[in-house]
């Protein structure tokens, strides 16, 4: 089931709660209409009963959660940064990044994991992505007797 705070509002919850604290609706009945356990049931019941008129269900979070340390990221634009000098001298053979040999420099040098997806995105939001050379087209001219 999807969470409470999706399904209900914060004024059915409270209708609910205050209708089991006045003996009119059975605990098992809202746990079941809500989809939650004995004990999450009793933590909420347990806020209600503490602040009745600030009561509310909904989620708010603390911290992002798909982010990487600003430290992390300078070590990756700067490892991408040798490989794109490497890349731009025509003495050197490499035409393109090598996406895991950066993922393995960052864990032996810095003791960092940084997944590929990772390492792919911040290529191309930083201008470090090259775009695949389109081939040639190949014209042809056919004769005819």
């Amino acid at each position: 089931m999807t969470q409470v705070h999706i399904r209900f509002s914060d004024h059915q919850v409270k209708e609910f709660i205050e209708r089991y604290i006045h003996h009119e609706i059975d605990q098992i009945y809202i746990q079941q209409m809500l989809g939650m356990g004995k004990s999450r049931f009793f933590i909420l019941l347990q806020r209600c009963r503490e602040d009745p008129e600030g009561f509310s269900i909904a989620y708010t979070r603390h911290k992002k959660t798909r982010g990487i340390p600003p430290l992390i990221e300078g070590h990756i634009l700067e490892e991408l940064a040798v490989d794109k000098a490497l890349i731009d001298d025509p003495d050197v053979p490499i035409r393109r990044y090598n996406y895991s040999y950066i993922q393995d420099r960052l864990d032996s040098t810095y003791h960092e994991r940084v997944s590929l997806p990772t390492i792919i995105d911040r290529v191309k939001k930083n201008g470090f992505y090259r775009k695949h050379p389109r081939k040639a087209i190949h014209v042809r001219e056919v004769m005819t007797r």
